[in-house]
């Protein structure tokens, strides 16, 4: 499994993915899941690639190598959709070849993909691509993308990022979510490529691969559990009716109320003690 985030911002577009892969606890890998076509001044595009791998891979090396005049490919693409339908087009390709193959063996034709940048011309543009070649594209009101163990680094994103964050604070926010999703499942792991493209820069200027010394994921790492934990201490308790409330906090419990009780068997019957209740129907 994999975790890959691309979150698209006024001032540009920050790409993260990790690089591990395994097919059980024992057979874990090391592939970097991140792959950019950059003609400085041109065109700055990058994709994201998760699920299975020999699918990606395919898909990825058929971008890579069909590249002379007689080809149509990310490289002379002269808008943003029709690269991203060049992707489209390689992804089900692949699909016709392999999926009914891989189907005889009970593996189900499972790639995903996230693409986005800039080509001269125009302004920047991110996609999210289906195993199926259709894809969607980043707008005002859903600004990123999350391919692989998604659920785990979305919170995050959601409470923090705007279209006016600046670049610097979204790749903070991608290493927390990524920093979130390596806590909660081994599936996904260093290293890690973080890649910042500012807008119209129409070249790489910011890169990084991130691996277990790094220090400043290492911070994060020690800063954000730390932190989460203070916030937590923080928080007070949950009160009842019971409980003692300094005036103007908030109460968890503000009246009387009871669950919906399961009918018990005759036998366990008694004289009610308390006000009658709703009970789930049962057999009588």
């Amino acid at each position: 499994m994999t975790y890959c985030v691309a979150i698209r911002l006024d001032a540009g577009i920050v790409f993260l993915a990790d690089s591990r892969t395994n097919a059980g606890v024992d057979q874990i890998s090391t592939f970097r899941k991140m792959t950019v076509f950059e003609n400085p001044g041109e065109r700055v595009l990058v994709l994201l690639t998760a699920g299975n791998l020999a699918v990606t891979q395919a898909v990825t090396q058929i971008l890579s190598e069909r590249i002379g005049p007689e080809h149509v490919s990310v490289w002379t693409a002269t808008t943003m959709v029709e690269a991203v339908r060049i992707i489209g087009d390689a992804v089900r390709e692949v699909y016709h070849r392999d999926a009914a193959a891989l189907g005889e063996f009970g593996i189900d034709f499972n790639a995903k993909f996230i693409f986005g940048g800039q080509i001269k011309g125009e302004g920047m543009r991110l996609f999210h691509v289906y195993s199926a070649g259709n894809f969607i594209e980043a707008t005002e009101e859903n600004l990123y993308f999350q391919i692989g163990e998604a659920k785990y680094g979305k919170p995050i994103i959601d409470r923090v990022i705007q279209p006016s964050t600046a670049l610097d604070e979204a790749a903070k926010c991608a290493l927390i979510s990524m920093d979130s999703t390596l806590k909660s499942n081994i599936s996904v792991g260093l290293p890690l490529d973080l890649l910042v493209y500012e807008a119209d820069a129409l070249h790489v200027t910011k890169f990084v691969h991130i691996d277990g010394s790094n220090q400043y994921m290492n911070m994060i790492r020690d800063t954000w559990g730390a932190r989460l934990k203070q916030v937590f201490g923080e928080i007070p308790d949950p009160t009842w009716l019971d409980s003692y409330v300094p005036p103007g906090a908030p109460r968890l419990q503000t009246d009387t109320a009871q669950p919906v009780r399961a009918r018990p068997p005759a036998r366990f019957q008694t004289e009610p003690t308390s006000p009658p209740v709703q009970l789930v129907a049962g057999n009588k």
